[in-house]
């Protein structure tokens, strides 16, 4: 199944998509959250779309797009996860995941303005394959975890480096800005996606490809990552982590190049369709 959740910001709606058309659920009740994924509900999802197929209502596609799932208790981020790009950000490849938080704050539909943060000056795009977890994961086996998988999102990990790199202490602070977590456009189960360890994964800013990878040139696969996440912390259905980026960031050219107002990222993985978003300067309300 493809989950969508559509409507205004902070009142969405829940939805399926079925052969490229929206279809509205609300009628199944909740919300694709930590107690929809708890109890079962991708299973009782599609059960009430098979019971329901020739009643659903579509959903306009002018609508927007949320996140396909509601805020997480946390996104779970891993770095310098592809070596191309530990390599063009003068890093040395990590013997183990490197793990750093997201904050779940920063979740924006797909298509949603980036904001640039006030006092930045290196706001830097990053093309990121997410997973959902589905049940509660605490010290999981790497043969098991895909067990745990709800399924997979679109993320693109924007980053400010100067607040990530240059402000002492971790990368949280470069990472959890609002608006730099954009989801979506919908959530793939497991079943759509053949191999999760081979999807292409690309970037471009105002139509100039910046990013083209490929999830086979992980360092450590999902499975590995879940199973190592899981060692360090419990994982909640409906948890986020998302696996690193491949080369081709701001940070990387030489000169680095960053974001400013009025460019248009677009982005996009086999599978799991593609986002697009204008960028606009903070502005105080």
């Amino acid at each position: 199944m493809k989950l969508i959740r559509w409507g205004v910001a902070g009142q969405e709606k829940i939805g399926v998509i079925i052969d490229d058309i929206w279809y509205d659920t609300s009628a199944f009740g909740g919300d694709y959250n930590e107690q929809f994924f708890a109890d079962n509900g991708l299973a009782r999802l599609e059960e009430f779309v098979k019971a329901n197929r020739n009643t659903l209502i579509e959903v306009p596609q002018d609508s927007r797009l949320g996140s396909p799932i509601v805020r997480p208790s946390k996104i779970v981020c891993i770095g310098l996860n592809y070596a191309d790009h530990a390599k063009e950000t003068n890093a040395p490849l990590p013997p183990e995941p490197v793990v750093f938080m997201k904050s779940s704050t920063a979740m924006v539909g797909p298509f949603d303005d980036v904001v640039i943060p006030r006092n930045s000056v290196k706001t830097d795009w990053e093309v990121e394959l997410a997973v959902v977890i589905g049940k509660k994961a605490s010290y999981v086996e790497e043969a098991e975890a895909l067990d745990y998988v709800a399924g997979y999102l679109l993320h693109n990990d924007v980053s400010e480096r100067e607040f990530q790199l240059e402000r002492n202490g971790t990368w949280d602070k470069g990472k959890g800005c609002d608006t730099f977590a954009p989801l979506g456009p919908f959530l793939a189960t497991q079943e759509e996606i053949a191999d999760v360890d081979n999807l292409r994964l690309w970037l471009t800013v105002n139509g100039q490809k910046m990013q083209d990878g490929n999830t086979s040139n992980f360092i450590f696969n999902v499975p590995f990552v879940i199973a190592y996440v899981s060692q360090f912390m419990t994982l909640l259905p409906g948890d986020v982590i998302s696996t690193g980026t491949p080369a081709g960031v701001g940070l990387g050219f030489k000169p680095p190049i960053y974001l400013k107002e009025g460019d248009v990222i677009e982005l996009g993985i086999d599978g799991l369709g593609t986002q697009k978003q204008l960028v606009k300067n903070y502005v105080k309300n």
